[in-house]
């Protein structure tokens, strides 16, 4: 298979190393020059991953092509490329809907997906908005597939993906607590990033129990986790957090 990505940034990078760690039989990628650091970078390390110059030559020379530019772009170049009916499409694009993207592409063999950068060590969920047999085949060799069918319900998994960066920040601030206090911050980093990595873990072997039951466990009364806990509601923490993901909820309801 030939496939080809138009807009280079991190997300694509992410995939073409899952791609390579991956048991799918991929001949040729193509990508374009827009960000030129790592679409070098690319290159430089996989063979057959090529970089286009031209983003027609790249729709031309593939069968599945993923659209991985900002909605900006996408609603700029989207219109003047040409995409024959039998090229399948897959984009990343955040704020612009399904509708348009039929219409911008003149082509309904478009699906909407929601990849996150641990799509790199093939980890993690991947949404796939409708249903496709192509999409689906294509990640599930890359993470977990949750395919669903209304595009409402993909944007209110949209809004939680959101949360990426503010996690890495909660990670950052508490190595950095740790480093102000004294600590090394080789060891700070690595004891916050694999605490997380464990919680994270336990969460998934224990997600049939529910959330709620993981959150009454890991406290015991007048403990250190019930103290942090009732600080952080009392602080409205998760209240603003719900908050933000309102806010982007209603931003992505907004998408043409």
């Amino acid at each position: 298979m030939k496939i080809g990505f138009i807009g280079t940034g991190k997300i694509t990078s992410s995939i073409i190393y899952g791609i390579f760690k991956s048991k799918l039989k991929i001949t040729k990628i193509y990508i374009s020059s827009r960000n030129r650091t790592i679409a070098k970078k690319l290159n430089k390390k996989f063979r057959s991953v090529k970089i286009v110059k031209d983003n027609q030559e790249i729709i031309d020379s593939s069968s599945l092509i993923f659209l991985a530019v900002t909605p900006t772009v996408g609603i700029k170049i989207l219109s003047k490329l040409k995409f024959k009916s039998n090229k399948k499409i897959i984009s990343f694009i955040a704020t612009i809907s399904l509708a348009s993207l039929k219409k911008l592409t003149k082509n309904k063999n478009v699906v909407r997906a929601i990849p996150l950068p641990p799509i790199e060590i093939k980890k993690g969920p991947i949404i796939v908005c409708p249903p496709n047999k192509v999409a689906k085949s294509f990640f599930s060799h890359l993470g977990s597939v949750i395919e669903v069918k209304s595009e409402k319900v993909c944007n209110k998994f949209w809004s939680t993906s959101a949360l990426m960066a503010p996690f890495y920040e909660f990670l950052k601030v508490s190595i950095d607590w740790l480093t102000r206090k004294g600590v090394d911050q080789s060891k700070a980093t690595n004891y916050i990033t694999e605490l997380f990595l464990g919680l994270s873990q336990d969460a998934v072997n224990k997600k049939s129990s529910g959330l709620k039951q993981l959150v009454a466990e890991s406290q015991t009364p007048k403990g250190l986790n019930e103290q942090a806990l009732k600080e952080l509601q009392r602080g409205k923490f998760y209240s603003k957090l719900n908050k933000t993901l309102n806010n982007i909820h209603t931003r992505l309801n907004k998408a043409k």
